[in-house]
């Protein structure tokens, strides 16, 4: 068991994953940023890519719908910008950093799915021009968010 563990953490690691050892199997990219609300942020300059996590959607279910917001509005950390409906539920999704929205992903409105098929790449959902880049210091990193997860799952 600890060499197959030794084995896909050495894999995961390759392939910028992380893996924790209990039971834990969403996917978690290390070179991203997570909030514990559940959303994913790529910071590339003052410009910052968001959408949810793995773990989210995985929990969700298939998602139907996708409330996206308008081009220039302002959001803010930690606040409801959009939301996200499956066939389980109706979530919020929270800005992880504050700034204005400078793209929207409007494929999800046609390919709502794209959200669980690809959460961390066609299935963004906004860019927003970052307004306090400290703020991304306040988000947890892979291994962080992967041990949130972990506990928060025990949880339940």
């Amino acid at each position: 068991m600890a060499a197959r563990f030794l084995w896909a953490s050495r894999v995961a690691s390759h392939l910028r994953i992380s893996v924790a050892q209990r039971g834990f199997a969403s996917v978690v990219l290390k070179d991203l940023k997570y909030a514990d609300s559940h959303e994913w942020v790529k910071i590339d300059g003052n410009k910052a890519t968001f959408g949810i996590t793995d773990h989210a959607q995985d929990h969700l279910g298939d998602v139907v719908y996708v409330e996206l917001p308008d081009l220039g509005r302002s959001v803010t950390q930690g606040e409801s910008f959009g939301a996200v409906e499956s066939v389980k539920a109706t979530s919020d999704i929270n800005s992880p950093v504050s700034g204005k929205v400078v793209e929207v992903n409007e494929v999800l409105t046609e390919s709502p799915g794209l959200v669980n098929t690809s959460p961390y790449e066609e299935g963004w959902i906004i860019k927003v021009e970052l307004s306090d880049a400290g703020e991304v210091e306040k988000l947890m990193d892979s291994d962080k968010y992967s041990k949130f997860c972990e506990e928060e799952d025990a949880k339940h």
